[in-house]
């Protein structure tokens, strides 16, 4: 029964989840050097790795959350932390995410598994690494764990497990959750790119009749998965989206040793994104709520040095669970 009780307790101030959420972006200044490798893709796309490698035989695929990429803060923090403990990663940046809009009308969502499936092969194509990890954070925690369920028996033997932080695996209840008053300013940070990418597909793909009054109207995340996800991705609705995108239900299918950690205090998440019964009947996938963290923050204190618990839980995990030696 892989339910883990937590031991993060952060100094008072930090106890806040919104504190917590915005402390990181806001005042924490880590960066990482990165050599950039630009890979085309079967659609005639292409996706940018920001690699970090120390010459191990570990490689951590890191995938960010929404409107993120390889420079935000939680991916550098993670980067430089993994590479001082003597393991390689590489920043999977999501279609249009890199600071170059991607080719095509379409872009990435939460449940584009297919991806992270081209991109773990051609890792595995093309370099010799002995274990690769999956770490993925909030949306990219979500594809994380879809990926993992989804594969299954078929997921390469390289791929030694994952992990995954602040993730809502139940799309439906989790924007319900967003739509709240509490959450008006996150909203109004993610549509201000949200809204300025889909015009600027509208505006290089003319076919694709975007109604612009609609866009500038919109408020909640459905409304932009009616105009744009819905279109094109192919989706029925958002509730088909919901359904089909959630990591969820893949979890009992998960077969390499996974953590989900999630705070109870994140203003982003439902209810129904903390699954202790999925992990309690699971022999590989285990769940860890801490009590406070907010999303993807878990800072503990104003000292930078020691605000490092969720990049040590990381690697505790990768050590003690997953097996891997690391320094």
């Amino acid at each position: 029964m892989p339910v883990f009780e937590s031991n993060f307790l952060p100094t008072i101030p930090f106890r806040n989840g919104h504190f917590n959420t915005m402390y990181r972006p806001l005042f924490m200044k880590d960066k990482a050097v990165y050599q950039r490798k630009r890979i085309k893709t079967w659609d005639h796309d292409f996706f940018d790795l920001d690699f970090s490698c120390v010459g191990s035989e570990t490689l951590a695929l890191l995938i960010h959350g929404l409107e993120g990429s390889s420079e935000s803060r939680y991916m550098a923090s993670h980067t430089n932390y993994l590479n001082s403990k003597g393991i390689d990663t590489v920043c999977f940046n999501l279609r249009g995410c890199s600071g170059e809009d991607n080719l095509l009308l379409s872009t990435y969502h939460s449940g584009k598994t297919e991806d992270v499936d081209f991109v773990v092969k051609y890792l595995l194509k093309n370099y010799s690494y002995k274990n690769i990890i999956i770490v993925g954070f909030s949306l990219g925690g979500n594809l994380t764990l879809k990926y993992l369920g989804e594969q299954g028996e078929a997921l390469s033997p390289v791929v030694k497990g994952g992990i995954a932080s602040s993730v809502p695996i139940d799309i439906a209840s989790a924007e319900l959750e967003m739509d709240k008053l509490k959450n008006k300013l996150y909203m109004e940070m993610f549509f201000k790119t949200m809204k300025n990418k889909i015009l600027e597909k509208a505006h290089k793909f003319p076919e694709y009749q975007l109604d612009k009054d609609k866009l500038f109207k919109a408020t909640k995340f459905r409304h932009l998965e009616h105009l744009y996800s819905v279109p094109v991705f192919g989706f029925d609705s958002p509730e088909d989206y919901w359904e089909k995108a959630s990591s969820k239900p893949y979890l009992s299918k998960i077969i390499r040793p996974t953590l989900l950690i999630n705070a109870k205090d994140d203003t982003f998440l439902s209810r129904q994104c903390f699954p202790f019964e999925e992990a309690e009947n699971s022999e590989f996938f285990f769940f860890e709520e801490t009590k406070f963290g907010g999303h993807v923050g878990f800072m503990t204190s104003f000292k930078p040095q020691e605000n490092r618990w969720l990049e040590h839980r990381i690697t505790r995990f990768i050590k003690e669970n997953i097996g891997i030696d690391i320094a």
